[in-house]
């Protein structure tokens, strides 16, 4: 990463140089798309990306809200409303029913998540969305790589959008985005909105009101590299939880992570278990230098802007509001030993000893 960092920075133009364009044909290439186009965020890929779709003011956008904020607010940066959905009875994400019951008069999209690196029921979406008549956004910013029958997320819905924070699966040593999309006329209208409106092909021609989110060469470049090796973090990341589970299948008072189902992969950007004694048994893991995290201890409807524009209150959707009391990330890594992962569970064990 040193060493393309180095080169992007004397050998090319630090705005928009030949890595930037490198990285999106082999991130279009690895995802099984005709395009992609990168951005200054994942946040900024979603919002750039309903508006390239025209979607914006009097326009409703359904979601979960049991994510990461940025879903959310990447609807409203974009002028529309988002509309929530409960997340599956068994699963993370968003239910397909739920959602279907939310469609209205003024809903032009779907954007389902495919939370922590497991995919989203993503092919029933594309049913429902070719039904009515709306567009299909997939927010796979935790699951580069996940597949669904044997195609890559971001690849079937009308567009895709990835974040490369450094705390993904793969990271451009910053923040970073990108949409993936096959419809030729929405990746040209994404790469005009991400650098200030321009007509193609032109500098101080402008047809839209764009914004300055363009990706930096160097990240770009870091970008490129971290590419080659995401299938093998991934495999590894697959053989952790898989040891996890060994580890902690017969355990009491945890539920593990939705295993996959026979035409799924997963990518585990996280391997999050559920527990009631959840602030318990992070205390004592982290009394034994063990970090958990917790993703996330408030879903979106209950966030305080979303309280003041829209009106929310505890019970709206008890299933997103349940996990959050109860979701615990333990450690995964690429280069996480079983040893590690053994440690981890046998404190995990004890942690649940009254």
């Amino acid at each position: 990463m040193k060493a393309a960092a180095l080169s992007a920075l004397e050998n090319e133009m630090m705005v928009m140089g030949e890595s930037v364009f490198k990285f999106e044909e082999e991130f279009a290439r690895y995802c099984g798309t005709k395009y992609a186009v990168s951005t200054a965020s994942g946040t900024a890929a979603l919002s750039i990306t309903l508006q390239a779709m025209n979607i914006g003011q009097g326009n409703e956008v359904i979601t979960t809200p049991f994510s990461f904020i940025a879903t959310a607010n990447s609807i409203v940066h974009s002028g529309a409303d988002p509309v929530f959905a409960d997340i599956e009875d068994s699963d993370v994400n968003l239910s397909v029913s739920k959602a279907r019951a939310r469609i209205g008069s003024k809903t032009r999209a779907l954007m389902p998540v495919h939370l922590y690196g497991h995919p989203s029921r993503i092919d029933e979406f594309h049913d429902l969305a070719s039904e009515r008549g709306l567009s299909l956004v997939e927010d796979a910013c935790q699951a580069h790589g996940a597949e669904v029958n044997g195609r890559r997320v971001g690849s079937i819905g009308d567009a895709g959008c990835f974040s490369f924070y450094p705390a993904k699966n793969m990271t451009v040593g910053g923040d970073g985005g990108m949409i993936t999309t096959n419809n030729e006329e929405l990746a040209d209208a994404t790469r005009s909105i991400r650098d200030c409106g321009r007509d193609k092909n032109s500098k101080y021609y402008h047809g839209r009101i764009g914004f300055t989110s363009r990706l930096n060469t160097l990240n770009a470049a870091i970008g490129r590299v971290q590419l080659n090796r995401l299938d093998g973090w991934n495999e590894a990341r697959r053989r952790i939880s898989a040891r996890y589970r060994k580890e902690l299948e017969s355990v009491r008072d945890i539920i593990l992570p939705p295993a996959d189902r026979n035409f799924e992969k997963a990518v585990y950007h996280l391997f999050v278990i559920r527990t009631k004694f959840r602030d318990r048994v992070k205390k004592r893991l982290s009394d034994n230098g063990i970090e958990t995290g917790i993703h996330y201890p408030r879903p979106i409807h209950l966030q305080v802007p979303y309280r003041q524009k829209y009106g929310y209150s505890e019970g709206a959707f008890p299933l997103s509001e349940s996990l959050s009391n109860e979701v615990l990330s333990l450690p995964i890594y690429p280069t996480l030993t079983e040893g590690e992962v053994v440690r981890i569970c046998d404190s995990l064990k004890k942690s649940l000893v009254a």
